[in-house]
């Protein structure tokens, strides 16, 4: 199989995330692949080129689209992919008409179809995902589900020093975007609750001064660490107590995925994404969004009951291994780029 992938995403982010390591983890699995993305993503640029694969850039500024449109165009012509995918809406706006049977948009969130006009394939990340595409009017036939999936296997913890924290002290760990949707405000109120917590919060974003802010009227500047964007999940994840998880808004949220395939207790807060798979007391706890005293009596509770957090524990690792380990997302992928190859044929020339 030959697989080019198209991401106009930032710098940094969880959808961003999502489409390195889901390249990864497919040419691990064989197939060859090519990237097109932007000159600011240097991290992924690095990691791609580092595994053998192809990567060009173009600023996919859709206010003057003509270089992008060459440089893909060109690379097309090139690599003569089976299949193309399109991350995102942004992405999806620069493909050619002439590659549409061949062409997938990925909805890492409530995408307009508009965006993906010459996309005939599209996947979800989620079952809601899926439901919003195919109410836009998708057939089935022409859409499905692969999930996300997430693998710190062997990670070895970051050293709690280092991030000026306590190693007998319980931690909280927050991967999250600083913005007013992932509730990171909540989470400093309900750690206010909670003696002797330590918060990681490792992310970037519009409100770190104002969340800073909060910080200190809370008097919790000894014990919030704010860590900025980060590339060492596993490293986090290894070394904290529990993953809280308060977003108001939520597409879907890898921070599951990535909370199950470590090992490590979740709390959520209940919207649409995590509410599909986070069963409550089963896998994770599951909290009403922007309730303060729920999430510092969940945090609490997962701290202090070692069999309750042991019992959520097993079931994460075991809705991760149903549907989210990296076998099973090669397994899924690859059986809908063959759709996609059965129906297409090889790329022409």
């Amino acid at each position: 199989m030959r697989v080019m992938h198209v991401m106009a995403g930032a710098a940094e982010g969880g959808a961003e995330n999502i489409m390195l390591e889901s390249v990864l983890a497919l040419a691990e699995a064989g197939l060859t692949q090519h990237v097109v993305t932007r000159p600011d993503n240097q991290f992924r640029v690095q990691k791609f080129r580092e595994a053998g694969i192809g990567v060009d850039v173009a600023a996919f500024n859709n206010a003057w689209p003509f270089p992008t449109r060459r440089v893909l165009g060109d690379a097309i012509k090139a690599f003569k992919p089976d299949v193309i995918e399109y991350w995102m809406g942004r992405a999806g706006q620069f493909a050619p008409k002439e590659y549409r049977n061949r062409s997938i948009g990925w909805y890492g969130g409530y995408y307009k179809l508009a965006r993906f006009v010459n996309c005939e394939w599209h996947i979800g990340l989620t079952i809601d995902l899926l439901r919003h595409i195919r109410e836009q009017g998708v057939s089935d036939d022409r859409s499905g589900i692969v999930h996300t999936y997430a693998d710190f296997e062997g990670a070895d913890p970051v050293d709690r020093a280092s991030l000026d924290t306590p190693e007998d002290a319980p931690v909280a760990l927050a991967l999250a975007r600083l913005h007013e949707k992932k509730g990171l405000d909540t989470l400093l109120d309900a750690t206010a609750k909670v003696p002797g917590l330590y918060v990681w919060i490792a992310g970037e974003g519009p409100l770190e001064a104002e969340l800073r802010a909060h910080c200190k009227r809370l008097n919790l500047d000894d014990r919030v660490r704010f860590l900025g964007w980060r590339n060492d999940r596993g490293a986090l994840l290894a070394a904290c107590d529990v993953v809280a998880f308060p977003s108001r808004y939520e597409p879907f949220g890898t921070v599951t995925v990535d909370a199950w395939a470590a090992s490590r207790p979740l709390v959520a807060a209940d919207a649409v994404g995590p509410a599909a798979y986070v069963k409550d007391g089963e896998n994770g706890v599951l909290i009403p969004k922007n309730d303060v005293d729920a999430l510092a009596n969940a945090l609490s509770k997962v701290i202090s009951d070692k069999d309750f957090a042991a019992k959520i524990v097993a079931g994460g690792r075991a809705s991760y291994e149903a549907q989210f380990n990296k076998a099973a997302f090669q397994r899924d992928s690859k059986a809908f780029y063959q759709k996609i190859i059965d129906y297409a044929g090889p790329f022409p020339g």
